[in-house]
Order: structure tokens, then C-alpha cells, then sequence
């Protein structure tokens, strides 16, 4: 970043709340009829600190978490953000907090607040490390933490340190009543009651305070004032630090300096009208745009335009943390910015939000491909062999697979709902990088679904780290009704995938009904991505030359620079064969590695079907294969396995 100071380890480290939100999923529902939730993490600080990573700050959290899944929930989370989780305690005393919340209209927002003695809420200065807090250039302290004794203790305690570090102090007035016991259970989209005892313990902080962010009711309850330009004096008097009024649709205003009397006498960013769909978390990702400008050397005017930009989206959006912009994101839609008034509906933007918060990186694959049916059944119907060993061959497969990636990155598998179910529990035990899952009925064409038409249904079930993988027959030269048919198909899969958060790979394989020459491949996947269809990988055949290569990278790059990239498929083809395909693709950057099947199972297969090969014999087989077969990939890559 420019103009930032990197002496420190951290950026910013921010303290307090820390839950999983239960979002209703049926919009415009009471809380009471509510029938399926999206499950976040959340809490002020905690999306803050998920926002500021993704913006691009070093970022990290001082709370605590309980010792069960919703913890653990939590922490999991936050590392793949990029969230540092040093400062993150298991409590084995305490729950998790939990929050339920729903969108009821655009101005009502119920929630609950599960937060009776749970963890976050039982920091001490015993948690606020010294080393900690001083390798950070702010912390940011909110004000549910100040509602609490021994929370008010510490975050004070990390003021103290950072102040004496030379760091700089953010206060989020973050203001929920019902926190402060000021209103009962049922009350927690309460924005704003006015308590003399909340004022003035607010009011001993602010003095401390560098950077002062609030809406016109926390600027209230902090100043003690009942009229806004009162409020803003008021804090001024008392702090001479920066002070950010949100004002919802309005954007905000920027205080330095002396407070005049006239209100809009500020520095006010660029404001962004969009439809409000779910105002909760939209000051938290307004915080994450503010402070990467403000940290990151920009003008205040900057840093400003970008906090309201960032509040846009989370407005926009059903949930709160997963919906804050990425730096790509925000810089695409300050450059560009949207046709569409709820930017929810803008599938520019949301591509890029999806493809900027993938849950891990994968910039390799070698995959054991074992989601074959047909063939499968058709080697066990000759051999005399029913079903269950079918099923019982694809455990050995993931056994074989497991032994050669051994907890390495860089493999994966593709496993059938058909035949695949135990394999994908033998799947779980290990740590693989990836998973993929056919939804095509093998051989059809035009395209069809294996079990189902109504597609999308059938991928919620599915964990979210499953990778949708569909294979088309698909050619330019194809008769109109054909191509507008599979086109159909393979788009509604798509809008299905990113309507469930679910990755996908599409399969194209144009050799099967012709001749394949170098612009078949390029021309099959601009005319998909003319419809708007951008899978996260591309599955294709390998290709007759360099050339062909060169074209389908370039149309890649020029439709979805976020693509993760090319696996190679097999075709039955002998080891041979495979390894020259791999070196024409050295020169190919986009092809990222392989998914094989046959080449690797299919002896061992008719062999253990037909009762000449133990499970050793046949896993050994399988698993000499692909090691064969991933050092052919590697080799062409002068890599060795990580």
C-alpha cells in the first residue's frame, strides 16, 4: 500500500464481539416463520477485521471463542481470510455467541442476541498482550466491550499500550442497547436509547481516541447531547481526533479540526444511492473501506468515498463479513460502477466478489478422477459383480490417491454421487485440496442431469467446499438447436453454482463427434462465456498444438481473469501419451494440471472385480500410477510435490 507504514507487523488489530450469525434466508418473513438460515461469522470487530483483510490490511482479532464447532467455526474462518488469529482465545468455560436475525422489510431488521456469559464477553487485561497489541500501528476498540468491567479493562489496558507504542486509537461507538441492559431480548435492532450512565463512560474514552466513527445516534449516546451539532462539539471538547458522522443513504461526514456551525461544514466522500436490502454489517464494511484509505496513506476524502462505496455493498447484500468488498472488487466498481440500483443483481461485480473470496487458494491440481459410472458398470456387469463393489473399488481409489498426495497441496479427486458415497467419507479422513462431483447424466447429449433437472436444489445439500463438475459434449459447428439447448443447460448450472456458493468446472470434450482443430476449443468457450457462463475451471482434452493453447488462454484471460485455470482430462490415453500432453502445455500457464481416470483405476478394476488382486494389490497399482503420473506433471513443470 502506498504510502503505509510497514515497520510493523500488523496493521490494525480490533477487539470485542465475536459470534456466528444466523441470517434468515426468506426475505421479507418475520423472524417467527423463518425456515432456513446462512450461517457467518460476525460481530463488530470481528467483521471488521474480516473487511480490512480482504481490503488488503494486515488485520487481526482480540476476542474469545468457545471450545466447540462454533469456535472453532470462527477461527477456521478467519484464517482463510487472511485474518491473524494469535490474539483469538478458546475460553473452555463459555459458548460461542450467537446471533439470529432476519430481513424483514427494508427498515425492520429483527435479531436476537444469544450472548448471556459467553466468550467474547469474558476478556480480561490477562488476554491483551503487551507484544501483541504494540505490534500493531491501531487497534480498534468498540463500544459493547466498554458495557462490561473486565472488557472495559482491557481494551482500556490495549489503549494504554498502543498509545505508548506510538500507535493510533480507533473508536467504534458500535451502540446496541440492549448490550447495555437498556432493553429486553426482543429489542435487538434497537438502535438508540438515551442513558446518562452509557454517555458518561463513553465520554472518559474519547480523549484517547485518534479516529471517532459513528452514526447520528452513536454520536449521541458518546456525547451525551440530544442534538447532533451539540454531539459533535460536544466530542470535540473533549478529543481532537478525527470524527467520521455515518449518515445511512447520505454517506458521511469527515470532522477535523474545529466543529462550525454548520453541519455539512466537513470533508464529505462520494456517496453511492443504492436499494438498502439489509442495513446490519453495512457500518462494519464502512469501517473496513475507511480505515484502508485512512491507514493505507489515502486522503480523507478518499478514504471516505471508499467507506461509503464498501457500505454500499453490505446494504445491498443479505449478510454482513461474507458481503464486505474485496480491494479488487471496490477498485472495479469505483472504476466501473453498476446499471443496477441493488448492486446484489450486478453479476460483473458479483463475479468478481466470488472469484476474490474463493476459500482457498488452488493454483494446482492433480486429480484422481474415479467419477466414472458407466464404464464401471458396464466392467462389472461382464465380470458378474454387483453394485457394492463398485462402490467398495472407488474407497480403494481415494486410499490410493490419499498415499501418493500423502497431506501434500496440489491434489484432488472427482467422485460420483452414483457409486461415491462411502469414497467420499474415506474422502473427509484425508486432506485433499479438492473435490469434484459430476451432475451430467454420462453420455448425454443434449447435456442432461443425473438425477434431477431442478439442478439447484440437489447443490444445497452438497458441503460447500464440493466442486461442481459437468461434462458437455459440445462443439461450434453443432446443429442451432443442439448448442441453444446444452447452452441453456450449462447456464442455468451456472446461475445455480453461484446462487448456492458452490464452485464449478465445466467439461468440454468437441473430439468425440469430429475433427478438433486449433480454434474449435477457443471458439466453444467464447461462446459460452458470451452467456455470461464463468466457471471457475475449465476441464478440456488435450490439444494438437502449442498454438491452440496460446488461443484458449487468450480467451481466458480476455472473459475471466479470475478463472483458476485448465485440468487436462485423459481419455483412456496410455502414460505415454499423457506425458507428451503435459510438455505442450508447459508453455501454457493457464493449465494448471490434470484430472485422469481410466488410465489410472482401469486394470486394477477388471483385476480386483474379478477376484484376482487383493485391496493392497489393487491400491498399490492404482497409487503407482498416479505417482507416475504426478511426477510427469511436475517434471513438466520443473517442479517437485510440495
Amino acid at each position: 500500500m502506498d504510502g503505509a507504514d510497514t515497520s510493523k507487523l500488523l496493521d490494525v488489530i480490533t477487539i470485542g464481539r465475536s459470534s456466528v450469525d444466523l441470517y434468515g434466508q426468506q426475505i421479507g418473513s418475520r423472524l417467527e416463520d423463518i425456515a432456513s438460515f446462512a450461517k457467518s461469522v460476525g460481530g463488530c470487530p470481528t467483521n471488521i477485521a474480516v473487511g480490512t483483510a480482504r481490503l488488503g490490511l494486515r488485520s487481526a482479532l482480540l476476542t474469545r471463542v468457545g471450545d466447540e464447532q462454533m469456535g472453532r467455526f470462527i477461527r477456521e474462518q478467519l484464517q482463510r481470510e487472511g485474518v491473524a488469529t494469535q490474539g483469538v482465545i478458546t475460553d473452555p468455560e463459555r459458548l460461542s455467541a450467537l446471533v439470529i436475525l432476519s430481513v424483514e422489510n427494508d427498515k425492520s431488521f429483527p435479531l436476537i442476541f444469544y450472548r448471556e456469559n459467553c466468550a467474547d464477553m469474558a476478556i480480561d487485561e490477562s488476554d491483551v498482550d503487551p507484544e501483541f497489541i504494540r505490534s500493531a500501528r491501531a487497534v480498534v476498540v468498540t463500544g459493547t466491550h466498554f458495557s462490561k468491567p473486565n472488557t472495559d479493562a482491557a481494551q482500556r489496558k490495549a489503549i494504554r499500550l498502543i498509545k505508548e507504542a506510538g500507535g493510533k486509537v480507533v473508536f467504534d461507538i458500535d451502540y446496541r442497547p440492549n448490550l447495555w441492559g437498556l432493553a429486553g431480548h426482543g429489542a435487538g435492532d434497537s438502535r438508540y436509547i438515551a442513558s446518562d450512565k452509557v454517555s458518561n463512560h463513553l465520554k472518559t474514552v474519547l480523549a484517547d481516541c485518534d479516529l471517532i466513527v459513528g452514526t447520528e445516534e452513536e454520536v449521541l449516546i458518546a456525547s451525551g447531547e440530544a442534538d447532533l451539532l451539540s454531539a459533535l462539539k460536544a466530542i470535540r471538547a473533549l478529543s481532537s481526533g478525527t470524527i467520521v458522522l455515518k449518515r445511512g443513504p447520505m454517506g458521511c461526514i469527515v470532522y477535523e479540526g474545529a466543529i462550525s456551525d454548520d453541519l455539512e461544514d466537513g470533508i464529505v466522500g462520494k456517496g453511492f444511492p443504492i436499494e438498502v436490502f439489509n442495513v446490519l454489517g453495512a457500518g462494519d464494511a464502512f469501517m473496513s473501506g475507511f480505515l484502508r484509505g485512512w491507514l493505507g496513506g489515502e486522503s480523507l476524502a478518499t478514504a471516505a468515498t471508499w467507506a461509503n462505496a464498501c457500505g454500499a455493498f453490505a446494504v445491498s447484500r443479505l449478510l454482513c463479513a461474507p458481503e464486505i468488498p474485496t480491494y479488487e472488487e471496490l477498485q472495479y466498481f469505483l472504476e466501473h460502477g453498476s446499471r443496477y440500483h441493488a448492486l446484489r443483481k450486478d453479476e460483473a461485480i458479483n463475479h468478481v466478489h466470488w472469484a476474490t473470496t474463493r476459500r482457498r487458494d488452488i493454483p494446482a491440481m492433480m486429480a484422481f478422477a474415479i467419477d466414472h459410472r458407466v464404464q464401471l458398470e458396464a466392467l462389472a456387469e461382464k465380470l458378474g459383480a454387483g453394485a457394492d463393489k463398485i462402490e467398495a473399488f472407488k474407497e480403494l481409489a481415494v486410499k490410493a490417491a490419499a498415499k501418493v498426495a500423502d497431506g501434500r497441496s496440489g491434489y484432488g479427486m472427482l467422485i460420483d454421487e452414483k457409486f461415491g458415497r462411502e469414497a467420499m467419507f474415506e474422502f473427509a479422513r484425508h486432506n485433499f485440496d479438492w473435490l469434484g462431483r459430476p451432475v451430467e447424466l454420462p453420455g448425454s447429449r443434449p447435456l442432461r442431469f443425473e438425477f434431477s433437472q431442478d439442478i439447484g436444489s440437489q447443490l444445497a445439500e452438497w458441503p460447500v467446499d464440493h466442486c461442481i463438475k459437468c461434462l458437455c459434449f459440445y462443439r461450434p459447428d453443432d446443429p442451432a438447436a443442439l448448442k441453444e439447448e446444452q447452452q441453456a443447460k450449462l447456464r442455468s448450472l451456472f446461475e445455480a453454482a453461484r446462487k448456492v456458493g458452490r464452485e464449478l468446472l465445466i467439461e468440454i470434450i468437441a473430439g468425440k463427434h469430429g475433427e478438433v482443430d486449433d480454434n474449435t476449443i477457443p471458439q466453444a468457450l467464447e461462446e459460452l462465456y458470451a452467456l455470461g457462463i464463468k466457471p471457475d475451471w475449465w476441464k478440456l482434452e488435450p490439444q494438437a498444438s502449442a498454438g491452440a493453447w496460446k488461443k484458449i488462454e487468450a480467451v481466458i484471460e480476455k472473459n475471466d481473469p479470475w478463472c483458476r485455470g485448465v485440468v487436462l482430462l485423459g481419455l483412456e490415453a496410455p502414460h505415454d501419451e499423457l506425458e507428451a500432453a503435459f510438455v505442450a502445455t508447459a508453455g501454457a500457464p493457464i493449465v494448471k494440471g490434470f484430472a485422469v481416470g481410466r488410465t489410472l483405476f482401469m486394470d486394477a478394476a477388471e483385476n480386483w472385480l474379478a477376484g484376482r488382486i487383493s485391496d493392497e494389490a489393487a491400491i498399490d497399482d492404482m497409487a503407482g500410477r498416479f505417482e507416475k503420473l504426478t511426477k510427469a506433471w511436475l517434471a513438466s513443470r520443473d517442479r517437485q510435490a510440495a
